[in-house]
């Protein structure tokens, strides 16, 4: 059975080609895959053309270190429903759970074991294709974005204890050191990440539980091999909403396309961008009422809203009445079964 990735693990890959004066789209015919998967994400595509295309870019371009520096432009956002799932996982533990047990999501020849011993634990990372052969700057790439995603619960001055490679060194490891720290080894037993056991358990600050469950509700219900275009703008809305950057054209960036294409496909598939959203916001608001924990203005700034007054506008034209008389009603519910 051949292993697929999702296009988006080429992320960067036309910027890194073109930095090593090469034509990135005359190395994708060169290996057999579509130009096409360089501007849509989500197609999926066999995994051992895509290990073969690094290793002919990092050669031709002169650069041993093609496959990490390409990571290091990596967020959640790429990982599409995985990096959606990761993003409210209230401790490191639990997002590598996720992981191993999702990780077919993003790359289905991707495999990931995680082995505590003692006050370590270490983060296998291995890949599997076809003919069986080792791809240094596919092993290279998936290191660094799982180094990007403990970034993420443990913070940018986070290092971890080892970082392992199973094949030979460079001739150079300042750029190894610089992004990983110091302790980093080549000709190792596994390709992976050696961090604390304690690290494990971070709590992650920016973890909601409501917008979890809202997230395992949405990928539960999703297809995951032909996702309509509705789909990932959705989960787009979801992971973009807190942050304060949910517009249209953030989405289609995301997407590698352009505004107008979006528009087009929603309307393909009976929606619109704004329908969509507001689905999702009076989707989650009405978790966070049932949760009962968060107050009115910071429940506002979770759906989006960089204002309490554009949040009562919206919330006045879609429900009829004012988001404090809501929210005062529910207060009084939850204190009457307290």
């Amino acid at each position: 059975m051949t292993n697929l990735v999702r296009s988006a693990s080429l992320t960067s890959f036309a910027e890194m080609a073109g930095a090593c004066a090469l034509d990135a789209h005359a190395l994708l015919s060169e290996v057999g895959l579509p130009s096409r998967c360089l501007g849509e994400p989500d197609l999926l595509i066999p995994a051992q053309p895509v290990g073969r295309l690094l290793e002919l870019a990092a050669r031709r371009g002169h650069e041993p270190a093609f496959g990490l520096r390409m990571a290091q432009s990596r967020r959640l956002s790429n990982l599409g429903p995985l990096g959606l799932m990761l993003r409210d996982e209230p401790t490191l533990r639990h997002a590598l759970e996720a992981i191993v047990a999702n990780t077919h999501l993003h790359n289905e020849a991707l495999s990931l074991q995680v082995e505590e011993v003692g006050n370590l634990v270490a983060i296998r990372v291995e890949l599997a294709t076809e003919d069986g052969k080792p791809y240094r700057q596919a092993t290279e790439l998936a290191i660094g974005v799982m180094f990007r995603t403990l970034e993420v619960f443990m913070g940018a001055q986070w290092r971890p204890r080892l970082v392992c490679f199973s094949h030979r060194a460079p001739q150079r490891l300042s750029l190894y050191q610089s992004v990983f720290g110091p302790a980093v080894e080549f000709g190792h037993a596994f390709n992976g990440i050696i961090c604390n056991t304690a690290d494990l358990d971070a709590p992650n600050p920016g973890a909601d539980p409501v917008m979890a469950r809202y997230t395992n509700r949405l990928l539960g219900t999703s297809p995951r091999r032909k996702p309509k275009v509705s789909d990932r703008v959705r989960e787009h809305i979801v992971l973009l909403l807190p942050r304060g950057h949910c517009r249209v054209e953030v989405i289609a960036q995301h997407l590698g396309i352009d505004r107008k294409t979006v528009s087009r496909h929603l309307s393909r598939e009976g929606t619109t961008f704004s329908a969509l959203l507001n689905d999702v916001r009076k989707d989650l608001l009405n978790q966070y009422l049932e949760d009962g924990a968060r107050p009115l203005g910071e429940v506002a700034a979770l759906l989006g809203f960089s204002e309490p007054s554009a949040f009562s506008r919206w919330h006045k034209q879609l429900f009829g009445t004012t988001a404090r008389s809501r929210f005062t009603t529910r207060a009084g519910w939850l204190a009457g079964r307290s």
